[in-house]
């Protein structure tokens, strides 16, 4: 999900990894109001894409120098993980719906997705004339559904056309976009916790002009960063990553958002990955940007290029929070800060010198050695649960750090 807010309007750009066939796929978000047509579009997966790798958590290197007389390397590596969302509705005879109190406040046809705008004065009616429409409304969704009603929301809901699909040549679906006014910066979650099999992940960027986003109802924590691990994690990033993302999810009782990247778009450093272009943030719906000018053309059509590729005033959060209806009863709700402080995930390969020379430094550098090897090893047992003897053994180093003389354990000296 990216959110875009600023004063009380809202941009929701919402990408659904799903799985099964695109017939049984559909989407309800509870909204504040009835969408017009010109308040839903299309985006490109290019620019969550894009978001992710410039905010992806990131693995660097360097190179330890020789001893006796600095040079840095850095590979980008990024772990993604998209929301699953919940489907329903259909149109149906219009006496029905009156019966069941559903009224179909609208219909559009967007891409390759039939918009349906939804009201409804119970849920048990809603329910009904979801089930008989044919969608799979599963156990507990009435009970959520009610307290939605009760707030006097609609309902969003999208299904895949199939007809319009086939024109673009592609199976994925395009992100689904929506723009809104509401005093409430918040994103509706329980509806996706009814129907789904065991908690979910879900990466949650929000684009804002102050400074960094957090939950107002739950507990917000930056997940470990700047944390030394042993070299062979590198071909094991995205594992490395998940179990780590585990461990802390288990510290916290599943109870918390992690915050896993704030910075200014208009720079980094070092990037992970080029900031987005003011064109792209437009795109993801940052409303309070100009479009790029552009300095070509003939008489009568001048455009001026833009001086810098990134962004004025567009401060990225990116959260990351696993959830389910137990953990997470409430729907999440964010507030705005003014703290502007940067912070990424962010994990260091130290690669040792392994030249010949002879020195007192070298002798030095070699003698601490072994204990920085056995720190980066119990560092990441501690970060990700994966057992200390089995890691100790991948980095070829015997069990635990080389004992000193008998006498010293007698007291603790």
């Amino acid at each position: 999900m990216v959110l875009v807010r600023h004063d009380d309007k809202t941009v929701i750009t919402m990408a659904n990894d799903y799985q099964g066939d695109p017939t049984e796929f559909a989407m309800v978000v509870p909204v504040p109001q009835v969408l017009q047509r010109e308040q839903i579009h299309v985006a490109e997966q290019s620019l969550i894409d894009h978001l992710d790798a410039y905010t992806a958590p990131r693995l660097v290197e360097y190179f330890d120098e020789n001893p006796c007389m600095r040079r840095d390397y850095e590979a980008r590596l990024m772990s993604k993980s998209a929301p699953q969302s919940v489907g329903i509705a259909e149109e149906d005879a219009a006496g029905r719906r009156r019966e069941l109190g559903v009224t179909i406040e609208a219909t559009y046809t967007v891409g390759e997705y039939d918009i349906l705008i939804l009201s409804a004065k119970q849920s048990g009616g809603l329910e009904t004339w979801l089930t008989e429409n044919e969608y799979r409304i599963p156990d507990g969704a009435s009970k959520v559904l009610a307290s939605y009603i009760k707030q006097g929301m609609k309902f969003f809901v999208a299904k895949v056309n199939l007809e319009e699909q086939g024109k673009l040549g592609t199976s994925n679906l395009r992100p689904l976009q929506v723009a809104f006014e509401s005093p409430k910066f918040m994103l509706p979650i329980r509806l996706g916790t009814v129907n789904a099999d065991g908690p979910q992940d879900m990466i949650v960027y929000t684009l804002t002009t102050k400074g960094r986003v957090e939950t107002s109802n739950y507990r917000t924590i930056k997940l470990p960063s700047d944390k030394e691990v042993p070299l062979f994690v590198k071909d094991e990033f995205g594992e490395f990553y998940s179990a780590m993302f585990d461990q802390e999810v288990k510290k916290t009782g599943m109870t918390a958002v992690f915050q896993e990247y704030a910075w200014d778009m208009a720079w980094c450093d070092p990037c992970a990955a080029d900031p987005l272009s003011r064109d792209q943030l437009r795109e993801l719906g940052v409303f309070w940007l100009n479009p790029s000018p552009d300095r070509s053309g003939g008489q009568g059509n001048i455009r001026v290029r833009p001086i810098q590729p990134g962004a004025q005033n567009v401060f990225v959060t990116r959260l990351h929070v696993r959830y389910d209806a137990e953990h997470f009863p409430q729907d999440l709700k964010f507030q705005e800060t003014g703290d502007r402080t940067n912070f990424q995930g962010r994990y260091v390969l130290r690669h040792p010198w392994l030249g010949k020379n002879n020195c007192p430094g070298a002798e030095e550098y070699r003698a601490g050695l072994r204990e920085r090897e056995e720190r980066q090893a119990q560092e990441l047992a501690s970060l990700t649960g994966w057992d200390i003897a089995e890691i100790r053994d991948r980095m070829n180093l015997a069990e635990g750090p080389t004992p000193g003389p008998w006498w010293k354990k007698i007291w603790n000296n």
